[in-house]
C-alpha cells in the first residue's frame, strides 16, 4: 500500500482515476518453502494413503547414501482414508462410505484443521464422490477451507494430482486472507477498480480465482518478467530470444521463440536440492518454463572448503540487504562487488534516493574474499563478479542444451534490477553478439503485467483413441471447458470477445509421455480424427524426425485456454533531443577482460534519443538501474528507446 501511495503522488492522479491493479506476489511460493501454511488434512481413497510419500517411488540422487527426501506437506497421521472406489472411465466401483466421511469430520474439529484436501482416485473422470466429501465435511465444519483434487487439477497421473491439490490447500488459508486483506485496503483508498493476480503461466486471473487456485501464483513475478521480453522480442522481430532477469535474490532465464515463451505443465516447488529435478514438490499447472538460480545483487559470497570462491544461493535479501545499504549487513554481496568495481555510483543508487557506502562494501570483501585469499579488494570483487556470471551463463547453457537450443544464434534481453549490470558480461561468455536492454529494465516483471492477457486454462482427462474417436463427446468436453473457463475470464475481463485455443494431449499407443496437438476450433464433427492425425504426425516428425505409420494413437487430455484481447502496448517512441552532454560526466570502471581501472564516460539514458550511437566501455545510468558496456560492445538507441548492444565482432551461428 506504500508502493501504491507513491505510485499515485508521483503520477499526480487520485485513486478514484485508476482502473486496475495488478499484483505479483511470492507469498504463496514463500510460504511453500519456508512450511509455515496452514494446518492441512487430505482425505483420500482407502488403500491409498501412502501416494505422497511413495512419489515416483525413485531418489533423487541414486549416489547418495544419506539422502533425505523432504516430507510431504501433509504428514501421514494427517491423511485419512475413506471407503469408496472410482473406476478409470468414471464408474463408481464402490459406493461411498458416508459415516467415515463424518468421523473424519470429527478429526477435523479435534486435530483443529485449518484446510483439507480432497483427492479421490479418478476424480478426474467423475468428481461427485468428492464433491459429496466437500458437501458433509462443510456441514460439519463450515469454516475450514478446501481444495478438490477435480478442481484444482482434473488430470491423470495421480501423485501429481494430489501433490497439486495438498499445496494449493496449504496456503488457500493465508492468501486467501492476505488477497481480501488486500482488496479492502484498495477500496479504503479509494481505488475501486478490479484487483487482478499475475499467474505463474503468464497471464491474469480474477481475485475470487486466484483466493480458490492460489497454487497457479508460484511463479507469478519471474511469469510476468518472461511476458516483458516476449513482447519486447516481437517488436524487435527477433526469432530466437535469451531472456535473462536478475533480481535481487535469484536470476531466471527463459528461452523464447517467434515471441512465445516456452511453457510446461509440471513444476516443482521448494526443492531440497536447489538444482536436482526431483527433490521438490511437483505440481502440475501451467507455468512458463524457466531456470532459476541463486544468483542476484543480494546473493551473498565466501569461501568454500577448496579455497575457491563461491557466490549464493543465501541472499542478504533486502533486510540487512547488502554491507553497502549501511542497514546492518556485514556479508560481502555483489552488489557490493559492483560498488567496488565502479559499476555502481554510490550517490546515484535507486534514482538518487539511497547513498551506498563503498567504504562498508570494501571492508566486507576484504574480510570474506581478499583476507582468506591473500589479494587486493579490487581483485577479490572481480573474482565475485566472474564467479557469479559463469555460473549464470553455465545455467543457461544447461538450459539451452536440454532443449536443443544454440544460444549463440539468440539474442539477450536483460532486465531486472542488476541484468544490465552484468548482461555483456554474460554474453561474452555465452558467445551471445547482440543484447536488448528494453525501457524500465528495473521493474520489467511490473511492466510485463501490463503487457499479460486476463486469460485461464483448463485441462480435463478424457481417455479415447483415434480408433475409437467420438466427435460428440470431444465437442461436449470443450463445451464445458469453455464455459468454465468463460466464467472465470470474465470476471477479470468484463464482458468482451474472448479468444479460444484448443489443444489436446496425445501419443501412440502404449507410450509414456504425451506431445500437444493444436484442435481446430469451431465445430467438432467426424472430420476432426483426420485432422487430428495430421497435426499429429507433423508435430511428432517435428520433435523426433518421423512418425510411426499405422500405430494408433491415444488422446488422454483435453486442453483449452480462454483469454481476453491482449491490452494496447503503451510503448511510445521517445523524442526526446539528445544532450550532447550526456556523456560529459565520467568514471573509473574495471574492465572484467583486463582487470585493469578505465576511465570510461557516462551517459544519462533519458537524454538519449534514438540514433544516439556509443562505444564501450561506457556505462548508461537510469533510475532503476545501470548497464555497464564492456569493451567488446557497441550500442545505439533504437526506435523503440531500447539500448541495443552488439559485439564488435560478428558472432558465428
Amino acid at each position: 500500500m506504500n508502493g501504491v501511495g507513491l505510485a499515485l503522488e508521483k503520477g499526480g492522479i487520485g485513486a478514484d482515476a485508476v482502473l486496475t491493479v495488478i499484483h505479483g506476489t511470492t507469498l504463496a511460493t514463500n510460504a511453500l518453502i519456508e512450511r509455515r501454511g496452514a494446518r492441512t488434512a487430505l482425505v483420500c481413497t482407502r488403500g491409498f494413503r501412502d501416494t505422497l510419500r511413495l512419489a515416483y517411488e525413485n531418489r533423487y540422487d541414486q549416489y547418495d547414501i544419506w539422502l533425505n527426501k523432504p516430507e510431504p506437506l501433509v504428514p501421514r497421521h494427517l491423511t485419512w482414508p475413506v471407503t469408496e472406489r472410482m473406476g478409470v472411465a468414471g464408474t463408481p466401483l464402490i459406493e461411498l462410505d458416508e459415516t467415515s466421511v463424518l468421523e473424519i469430520a470429527g478429526k477435523i474439529r479435534d486435530e483443529q484443521i485449518e484446510s483439507v484436501a480432497i483427492g479421490l482416485l479418478h476424480a478426474y473422470a467423475n468428481p461427485c464422490h468428492e464433491e459429496r466429501v466437500r458437501n458433509l465435511i462443510l456441514r460439519e465444519c463450515p469454516d475450514v477451507s478446501i481444495t478438490l483434487s477435480s478442481e484444482a487439477c482434473p488430470e491423470v497421473r495421480e501423485y501429481e494430482r494430489l501433490t497439486t491439490t495438498v499445496c494449493n490447500a496449504y496456503v488457500r488459508p493465508l492468501m486467501a486472507r492476505y488477497l481480501g486483506a488486500l482488496a479492502a485496503e484498495l477500496a479504503d483508498a479509494g481505488i475501486r477498480g478490479p484487483l487482478l493476480l499475475m499467474t505463474s503461466g503468464g497471464s491474469i486471473c480474477s481475485l475470487e480465482t486466484a483466493m480458490n487456485f492460489p497454487v497457479r501464483l508460484v511463479e507469478s513475478g519471474p511469469s510476468a518478467g518472461a511476458v516483458l521480453a516476449a513482447q519486447v522480442a516481437g517488436r524487435c522481430g527477433e526469432p530466437r530470444v535469451l531472456s535473462y532477469d536478475m533480481g535481487g535474490t535469484t536470476a531466471k532465464i527463459c528461452m523464447i521463440d517467434d515471441a512465445r515463451p516456452q511453457t510446461a505443465r509440471i513444476f516443482e516447488i521448494a526443492r531440497a536440492a536447489r538444482f536436482m529435478k526431483g527433490s521438490g514438490m511437483t505440481v502440475r499447472l501451467p507455468v512458463i518454463e524457466m531456470i532459476e538460480i541463486g544468483a542476484g545483487g543480494g546473493s551473498i559470497a565466501g569461501i568454500d572448503g577448496l579455497g575457491r570462491i563461491s557466490v549464493g544461493p543465501r541472499s542478504a535479501g533486502s533486510e540487512p540487504g547488502p554491507s553497502c545499504y549501511a542497514r546492518g549487513g556485514t556479508d560481502a554481496t555483489v552488489t557490493d562487488a559492483d560498488l567496488v568495481l565502479g559499476r555502481l555510483e554510490a550517490t546515484g543508487f535507486a534514482g538518487g534516493s539511497m547513498t551506498l557506502d563503498t567504504d562498508a562494501a570494501r571492508r566486507a570483501i576484504q574480510q570474506d574474499i581478499a583476507d582468506p585469499l591473500s589479494m587486493n579488494v579490487t581483485t577479490g570483487a572481480l573474482g565475485m563478479s566472474e564467479v557469479v556470471d559463469e555460473n549464470m551463463a553455465s545455467a543457461a547453457q544447461v538450459h539451452a542444451v536440454e532443449r536443443g537450443k544454440v544460444l549463440r544464434q539468440c539474442t539477450m534481453i536483460a532486465f531486472g534490477g542488476a541484468g544490465p549490470l552484468h548482461a555483456c558480461r554474460m554474453a561474452e561468455k555465452l558467445a551471445i553478439g547482440r543484447v536488448v536492454i528494453p525501457l524500465h529494465p528495473g521493474v520489467g516483471s511490473a511492466v510485463g503485467m501490463l503487457r499479460a492477457p486476463v486469460a485461464f486454462e483448463v485441462v480435463r482427462s478424457r481417455y479415447m483413441t483415434l480408433a475409437t474417436f467420438d466427435a460428440a463427446v470431444a465437442a461436449g468436453i470443450y463445451s464445458a471447458l469453455a464455459e468454465e473457463a468463460s466464467t472465470i475470464v470474465r470476471q477479470g475481463a468484463g464482458d468482451v470477445l474472448l479468444e479460444e485455443r484448443r489443444t489436446c494431449f496425445m501419443r501412440y499407443l502404449g507410450q509414456g509421455h504425451e506431445i500437444e496437438v493444436p484442435v481446430s476450433g469451431g465445430t467438432i464433427d467426424d472430420g476432426e480424427k483426420k485432422i487430428l492425425q495430421a497435426a499429429y504426425d507433423r508435430e511428432y516428425a517435428r520433435q523426433y524426425s518421423r512418425s510411426v505409420p499405422g500405430m494408433d494413437v491415444e488422446i488422454l487430455g483435453w486442453k483449452l485456454v480462454v483469454a481476453a484481447p491482449l491490452p494496447d502496448d503503451p510503448d511510445t517512441m521517445m523524442t526526446t533531443r539528445r544532450d550532447e552532454g550526456a556523456g560529459s560526466s565520467r568514471r573509473h570502471l574495471v574492465d572484467p577482460g583486463t582487470g585493469q581501472m578505465v576511465d570510461v564516460p557516462v551517459f544519462s539514458r533519458e537524454l538519449l534519443a534514438p540514433g544516439a550511437v556509443f562505444e564501450g566501455p561506457c556505462v548508461i545510468t537510469e533510475g532503476q538501474t545501470t548497464t555497464v558496456v564492456t569493451a567488446s560492445f557497441h550500442g545505439r538507441i533504437d526506435c523503440n528507446g531500447y539500448i541495443v548492444l552488439e559485439a564488435r565482432e560478428a558472432t558465428p551461428s
